[in-house]
């Protein structure tokens, strides 16, 4: 078992006076029967941080998601036994900013290789209007931000909420921008050769090919994205910035960071305004979130309503297995809702 190379002494110590000394044995006694073999020990924070974990680690890899399928990451409470994981891993993958506990628990694990997604690609702030890149703000400034933009939408969401990052928090949606998410997977393959030098020809490869099939994705939506009869989509989730911006759309969402939140009879009007002047068919809602805010606004304003899935776990109702095909079936949502051939 690798913990002891990987995890500095320091660390060991910590862990000592924690009294999760007897948590290390279960481990290691775990490895000897053979259920984990000598594979590098990753936590990942949820679902899109599993996925790069699972495709660039491959064989050498024993991934554990501290959220649950059928979890609301944004909900996510963490139990004692999964901070003791944590704190027991060779390695830690997160995206800081979207899971409050998360991010407090990885502070306090003492764990040397952890790694911040949104340090591995620009982070940007997004309206309910989507128009035009903005990559002037360093990393230093996203990660204190990411974390405040979250809270400061739950304050505002019942009026202007629908802007999502708008309080000068960056949106931490970075997955559903395929481009964006290969940037993330380069450094993931990168700390994982470090991580454990042993295997980095493998995590090399995987990366490369995972990288590669990222960029057939991107293809996809340009193409499939490029004559649109419009370019307005309505979610429930304001998660779709980065997508939106990618292929040059616009997403206006009703209520921001809580897509189970009650639209305000004014915002109901307002996206029925937009809805008539941009020409939109859908209001989109998501698998892992009622469809009760969607079916509202699709009454009250003559809209039809679909799915489009933000990715934040994989379920028996998604409509894909993994990341690749969930993003190839909102492709074909997004052409049937936007008319585009």
């Amino acid at each position: 078992m690798n913990v002891r190379r990987l995890i500095p002494t320091t660390a060991v110590a910590g862990a000592v006076a924690l009294g999760l000394t007897a948590l290390s044995a279960c481990s290691t006694s775990d490895a000897a029967d053979g259920s984990n073999g000598d594979k590098l020990k990753v936590t990942a924070s949820f679902y899109p941080m599993q996925f790069l974990a699972e495709k660039i680690g491959g064989e050498h890899v024993a991934v554990t998601s501290l959220t649950k399928p059928g979890v609301e990451p944004h909900d996510l409470e963490l139990t004692p036994r999964q901070i003791g994981s944590i704190s027991e891993s060779d390695y830690v993958l997160y995206l800081k900013g979207i899971q409050p506990a998360v991010d407090d628990a990885i502070k306090q694990s003492g764990v040397q290789n952890t790694v911040d997604a949104a340090t591995l690609t620009t982070l940007e702030n997004h309206g309910s209007e989507v128009s035009g890149h903005d990559h002037d703000h360093g990393h230093e400034g996203e990660e204190e931000h990411g974390h405040e933009g979250e809270e400061a939408h739950e304050e505002h969401s019942e009026g202007d909420g629908h802007n999502h990052g708008e309080e000068g928090g960056a949106d931490p949606h970075i997955w559903l921008d395929p481009v964006k998410y290969a940037e993330v997977a380069k450094g993931v393959g990168k700390s994982l050769e470090k991580a454990d030098p042993d295997h980095a020809a493998d995590y090399k490869k995987n990366t490369a090919a995972l990288v590669a099939e990222l960029g057939e994705l991107n293809t996809a939506y340009e193409t499939g994205l490029k004559n649109p009869a419009t370019k307005t989509f309505i979610t429930t989730h304001s998660a779709f910035g980065y997508l939106a911006e990618r292929y040059g759309l616009t997403q206006q969402g009703i209520a921001g960071i809580d897509p189970e939140a009650e639209p305000s009879p004014a915002r109901i009007q307002e996206i029925h305004t937009i809805a008539e002047k941009e020409k939109a068919t859908t209001v989109f809602f998501e698998t892992l979130a009622s469809d009760r805010t969607a079916k509202t606004l699709a009454k009250d304003t003559g809209l039809k309503t679909g799915v489009l899935d933000p990715l934040e776990g994989i379920t028996d109702k998604s409509q894909g297995a993994d990341y690749i095909e969930v993003m190839e079936s909102n492709l074909a949502a997004l052409q049937k809702a936007l008319g585009a051939k």
